[in-house]
């Protein structure tokens, strides 16, 4: 005979409560309480110098961040993001350095480069059905190596020596600076770049049937497939929009330190992919999502800012990091199981 199933204990449903409580809206409790942690412990966190660095950084984080959301949402991985960056923050100083070209080339070839990568990485994991992690993570190997080829280790900037005994033609111009360092009516132009494409992204993949169907196709994409969907096709376009959106926040970086370093876009893999996985818990969405990604960006910049205040070390706040990610994936399969 069946037996009768059993009610949930009073203590229980209120340990699930709190839990379900801490899914969606631990994040925003987070980031109030890390802003008001710092906002008492050091002078300098409440102004405005310190807040517009705050800005100017989580800009790129969340660019880089929204390349990885897209790979997410249909069930694949990017791990190549930093090593784009760094390949666009160097191709976009050769650019201006080394060849003493404009604005638009200057932009032009990033951002062809970020797409590139995006086609190398759909080519190894849709045609060749790689596994997504050992894909991107031999495509992050080969551009270190490439930019470490092109610039022998060393980084690009204004009036550097030359092998032949002489100087860079070239220099950062003003209009490229202005991305990174200017400001609109007051407000960083980066953020106003950032929050420019929030709105699109969030907006292309609520309400498009384009944007609908990435996500049918990272939820069951059999049955996608069966449903006449180009599965393959909508992969692609993932791996080449997070290649995109990684070469646009290296160019922004290069704009920000106005010079082309080596491996600099390294630390905003793992920024990126905590921002992402914290967005799954952003009220409570359970799926990656544009703001959540945004929101788990602020959480970082905010986070790694007060820590720098606080003379932290580096290889400390890769810890704290670290254990952000782990807690952030941990509260995700709670929240699936």
């Amino acid at each position: 005979m069946a037996q009768p199933a059993v009610s949930a204990t009073p203590s229980k449903k209120a340990v699930l409560s709190t839990l379900e409580f801490l899914y969606k809206h631990g994040t925003l409790l987070a980031i109030l309480a890390v802003i008001a942690y710092f906002g008492i412990t050091q002078d300098q966190f409440f102004t405005y110098e310190n807040f517009s660095d705050i800005l100017r950084s989580i800009s790129i984080v969340t660019l880089v961040a929204i390349g990885i959301t897209f790979s997410l949402i249909v069930d694949g991985f990017d791990l190549s993001v930093g090593s784009t960056v760094s390949l666009a923050t160097i191709a976009s100083a050769a650019a201006l350095v080394l060849y003493r070209q404009e604005i638009f080339v200057t932009l032009l070839v990033p951002l062809l480069l970020g797409i590139a990568v995006g086609l190398l990485n759909s080519l190894l994991i849709v045609k060749f059905k790689l596994p997504d992690l050992l894909a991107t993570l031999a495509t992050m190997y080969a551009i270190n190596g490439v930019q470490l080829t092109y610039t022998k280790g060393f980084s690009i900037y204004n009036d550097m020596p030359l092998p032949d005994g002489g100087t860079a033609p070239g220099k950062f111009i003003p209009s490229f600076l202005f991305i990174g360092q200017g400001e609109l009516f007051g407000i960083p132009f980066s953020v106003l770049l950032m929050l420019f494409v929030v709105i699109a992204a969030h907006l292309f993949l609520t309400y498009t049937k384009p944007g609908r169907l990435f996500y049918l196709t990272g939820e069951n994409r059999e049955a996608a497939r069966l449903s006449g969907i180009p599965v393959n096709r909508y992969r692609t376009y993932a791996y080449v929009i997070s290649g995109f959106f990684a070469a646009l926040g290296g160019i922004v970086l290069a704009s920000r330190i106005g010079t082309g370093q080596v491996s600099a876009g390294a630390s905003f893999l793992m920024d990126g992919v905590a921002a992402a996985y914290i967005g799954f818990s952003v009220f409570g969405a359970g799926k990656p999502n544009v703001i959540g990604t945004l929101f788990g960006s602020i959480l970082m910049g905010v986070l790694l800012n007060g820590l720098t205040m606080m003379n932290v070390p580096y290889y400390a706040q890769d810890i704290i990091k670290g254990a952000i990610l782990v807690g952030a994936l941990a509260l995700s399969h709670w929240q699936k199981k």
